[in-house]
């Protein structure tokens, strides 16, 4: 056995799955002589009870094998192919040219007959498992009947199908068992909703013009409508005290007035750091009564992990050397040029990792006693890779249902570093791929070999991020942008406030004017309601139809089964996902989307049908899911979107 796949840093980390995922395992197979030779994937469970599953050969005669793996329960799971001698196939295939030969015709049948005997006698069958194959052996004994009939008997479908599924096998040798993680569904799968609790029920006073914060209390009224609109997790940004030194003003200026609250991520204040709630929020009561909201109604929440500190957090005094400290005697204050955050210190754990480890794990553990099971990991890359391999293994002993997605927008190889060390998620570059080969191109990377260690969250924007595509694109755009994360990959998440087309971008930067992150923001979302000022201009039903087709369809909720097809069109983006239900059924679902979110577009879709589960002559009912619209489609179709109508079609294959 050579090149076995997926195999994760040469077996040192595991590859991961989640449960019922189906992945497929490769491998170059091959055996001295003319023998025929055959493989299986031997999946080992958390008990050591092990599953034979069978390889197929995808290019007869040259080695290549693959087979379909999946696991039904979370925990540590190995497999390991194992190549061997075929005895049935050398015989099929010797028996087949000889008796037609009129060649050994007495010798080959009888060895075929002592070859199902042993085949009997050597794997454990039912009753009824061996009756095809004792069949077999009388009628290759049967010397009454012609020799082709009783050729025909040994290769009859019933003995190929018993043999493929409890094979015999000869001088079977293993590769070395490779690692595998199965992790819950959320890992994988989910809708994510991003919120600043400060904002939901903050109210401006319009003769003062002060503010009244939201609390967790206030936060906890907007998760019904979160619910409503088909997410799973409700993510909240910090909730710690925040300092008052070098204090952020809107904008990210530097001259804060009494009245602004600061940056959530400059965390820590007298009245605590990391293991404590700002007092405007509430209380850990207040929290813990968030939590069951969120789970009364089916959201769990993630929280926001930012390991740093305002220059007012009790580690400051307490611990110095876990800052870096400038020459000039001052603390080195957070940058990522352009960007100044005078407010922020990071943390550095190089001068004391013992004593910085413990404490973020004490942290940690405050939070997974009031219920969170998600943290979503601001800026992990600028902390060291072993911390995060450590805290998450040693976590993951006593909370396996855990779940960390990486904040990290930074190089290729520290983003699949993190993946691989254990955190489930990560986000991506998503929000700057927007040409259609730059998608396809970036998808591939994602959904191949990648898939095996390294999940992608898919935003299109962030309280950090605006591109250009978003500012200037228009109402095409943030719909597009949403159907595309929300079907290219099974996880993705929306920052609040995208429902309202929020586009405007603070000059020279690619963020939101006013950020939310510097202020209080005030939706109002009740003008958007049915009756409101503003009913009908807000895109929540769009993403409420979304998340409804990603749940009803499981085809959208697997990764590595993604496959393009051509558009004439440049701009013009297809794609579809498959998955054979356990019934048998086919869930098979088309996404065509228009990429310029400028003009409305025209082309032909040239769809590869096999990869729909269809022969090239087969059409096809197609219902685009969004609208309701149904067309009769087959290899060749023609297409038409733009902001004039629709910018995507979500296309279920409905077979005739």
């Amino acid at each position: 056995m050579e090149g076995v796949a997926p195999v994760v840093d040469c077996g040192a980390r595991p590859a991961k799955s989640v449960v019922d995922e189906v992945f497929t395992v490769r491998a170059t197979v091959l055996r001295e002589g003319h023998d025929a030779v055959n493989a299986s994937v031997v999946l080992t469970a958390p008990e050591g009870t092990e599953t034979v599953l069978p390889m197929r050969s995808t290019n007869p005669g040259l080695n290549a094998w693959e087979g379909e793996v999946s696991a039904d329960r979370t925990g540590w799971w190995s497999y390991r192919v194992e190549g061997w001698s075929d005895p049935y196939g050398t015989w099929e295939h010797d028996a087949t040219i000889k008796v037609n030969a009129g060649v050994d015709t007495e010798l080959m049948l009888e060895e075929g007959a002592r070859l199902l005997e042993r085949a009997v006698e050597e794997v454990d069958r039912t009753i009824e498992q061996a009756r095809p194959l004792r069949d077999a052996v009388a009628g290759l004994r049967d010397s009454d009947r012609p020799a082709q009939a009783r050729l025909h008997a040994g290769l009859d479908p019933a003995v190929r199908a018993e043999l493929a599924a409890r094979p015999l096998r000869d001088y079977v040798t293993p590769s070395p068992e490779h690692p595998l993680l199965v992790e819950r569904e959320r890992a994988l799968y989910g809708a994510w909703y991003e919120i600043f609790p400060r904002s939901e029920g903050a109210r401006r006073d319009p003769e003062t013009g002060a503010w009244t914060t939201g609390t967790l209390r206030t936060a906890a009224k907007r998760l019904p409508a979160i619910a409503g609109m088909g997410f799973d997790v409700v993510y909240l940004t910090p909730v710690h005290p925040i300092g008052t030194t070098a204090r952020k003003g809107p904008n990210n200026s530097l001259g804060a007035g009494p009245d602004d609250p600061g940056s959530p991520y400059a965390i820590g204040s007298p009245a605590g750091g990391h293991d404590s709630i700002h007092p405007d929020l509430g209380t850990f009561e207040d929290f813990d009564f968030f939590v069951a909201e969120a789970q009364r109604h089916g959201l769990e929440v993630a929280m926001d992990l930012a390991l740093q500190a305002s220059p007012d957090h009790p580690y400051v005094e307490k611990h110095p050397e876990w800052f870096t400290t400038r020459a000039d005697g001052t603390i080195a204050y957070a940058e990522n040029p352009p960007k100044k955050y005078q407010d922020i210190y990071p943390l550095n754990f190089d001068n004391d990792p013992e004593g910085a480890y413990a404490e973020m794990r004490r942290v940690i553990q405050v939070w997974l006693d009031h219920g969170v099971r998600i943290f979503r990991v601001d800026n992990p890359h600028t902390k060291p890779v072993e911390f995060w391999q450590w805290l998450i293994a040693d976590v993951g002993r006593d909370y396996p249902e855990v779940i960390w997605l990486a904040e990290a927008f930074t190089k290729p190889a520290m983003m699949h570093t993190l993946a691989k060390v254990g955190f489930q998620q990560s986000y991506t570059y998503y929000a700057w791929r927007n040409q259609k080969w730059e998608l396809e191109e970036y998808l591939r990377e994602l959904s191949g070999d990648a898939a095996a260690y390294m999940r992608p969250s898919f935003w299109p924007t962030t309280h950090d991020i605006l591109t250009p595509y978003m500012q200037f694109g228009g109402p095409a755009a943030w719909k597009v942008r949403a159907a595309l994360a929300a079907t290219l990959v099974p996880t993705y998440g929306i920052y609040a406030g995208y429902e309202l087309i929020e586009h405007v971008a603070r000059p020279g930067a690619e963020e939101q004017i006013d950020n939310e992150k510097y202020q209080y923001r005030d939706r109002r979302w009740e003008d958007y309601e049915p009756g409101g000022a503003k009913e009908g201009q807000s895109l929540a039903g769009y993403l409420t139809r979304l998340n409804e087709i990603r749940r009803a369809h499981p085809a959208l909720q697997w990764l590595r089964n993604i496959v393009f097809h051509h558009v004439d069109d440049e701009n013009i983006i297809a794609f579809s996902k498959r998955r054979v239900l356990p019934d048998g059924r086919d869930d098979v679902v088309v996404v065509v989307a228009n990429l310029d979110p400028h003009s409305t577009r025209e082309s032909t879709l040239h769809l590869d049908m096999p990869a729909l589960g269809l022969d090239f002559h087969d059409g096809f009912l197609a219902e685009d899911l969004l609208t309701g619209a149904q067309w009769h489609w087959g290899e060749h179709n023609y297409v038409r979107l733009g902001p004039e109508a629709e910018p995507a079609h979500v296309i279920a294959v409905r077979r005739y």
